[in-house]
């Protein structure tokens, strides 16, 4: 099971932990993509996450980030970014990331049926049951 939320305090501001934070641009027209990506986090994760904010911009960004919390120190990861991993991601790649920060035992039932699992990641395409190596197998560990 996930822990609580973890709340930051500023002067003017509580920022609760993980945030998933969606930055995309206007001018684009990318809204629409965002908050969809930003309802099927919400919907996966609920009570996993912390908030999930929409960040608008411009120059074509398209940039999906989570900050997690440690006792000592807060840590941003970035999930996505539409210049470096080219295009947008598919929801169910975009869950696993944040799967993969945030709660890395945790199955995500149909959205891991391609994925098998080493040391609680994602690895594409294999499993252990249908694995064709004879004896060990380096992702089946």
């Amino acid at each position: 099971m996930a822990s609580p939320p973890t709340t930051i305090t500023t002067a003017t501001t509580t920022t609760l932990l993980p945030r998933v934070t969606i930055q995309f641009c206007t001018q684009c027209k990318w809204l629409l993509r965002a908050a969809y990506f930003a309802q099927e986090l919400l919907s996966t994760f609920s009570i996993s996450l912390g908030e999930v904010a929409l960040q608008p911009t411009t120059g074509g960004i398209f940039i999906v980030s989570i900050v997690t919390s440690t006792e000592a120190r807060t840590k941003t990861h970035i999930l996505w970014d539409r210049k470096i991993d080219g295009g947008f991601p598919e929801t169910k790649e975009l869950k696993r990331r944040v799967r993969d920060v945030i709660e890395p035992e945790r199955n995500l039932g149909h959205v891991d049926r391609d994925y098998g699992v080493k040391g609680g990641k994602a690895v594409a395409g294999h499993s252990k049951k249908e694995c064709s190596v004879e004896g060990e197998c380096k992702d089946c560990e």
